[in-house]
Formats: structure tokens, sequence, C-alpha cells
């Protein structure tokens, strides 16, 4: 099965029509770029509620994985 297919594009093409091309080309680029605006709102709100999870989580299992580091880091100095 054949996923890409590259076919070789002519070079007898006059100047005139390959500067055509990029000119549409490049508008097309342009209408694209002036149309995404992102979703900033979305972002920082997505932002907050994470900063928010990691509080509340960090909160809550703080003082347990204190307790799992400081076991460790004396089972590792014990040796």
């Amino acid at each position: 099965m054949t996923l890409l297919t590259i076919t070789a594009r002519p070079e007898s093409a006059p100047a005139a029509t390959r500067a055509s091309r990029f000119a549409s080309a490049a508008a097309r680029l342009r209408s694209r770029l002036h149309e995404d605006r992102g979703d900033v709102p979305g972002w920082v709100l997505i932002t907050l509620m994470t900063a928010g999870l990691v509080l509340v989580i960090w909160g809550a299992a703080g003082p347990a994985l204190t307790g799992v580091f400081e076991q460790a880091i004396s089972r590792v100095t014990s040796f």
C-alpha cells in the first residue's frame, strides 16, 4: 500500500504561473493566520484549573510524600 505519492512538478511552467501560485498560497496563509486568533480565555481557565488541582493535591498528599521522600533518603544514606 502506498501512503505517499510524490510527483514531479513540470519545470516548464511559465514564471508568471509560478508567481501566481505563490501569490495565491501566500494569500491563503495570511488569511488562515488572520482567522486563527486562538482561545486565550480558554487557556487561562485551563491554567488556573491546573494550578488549583496542583495545590489541592499537594495539600492533601504533601505530608505523605514528604514521609516517603525522607524514608527513601534514609534508606539510601544507610548503605
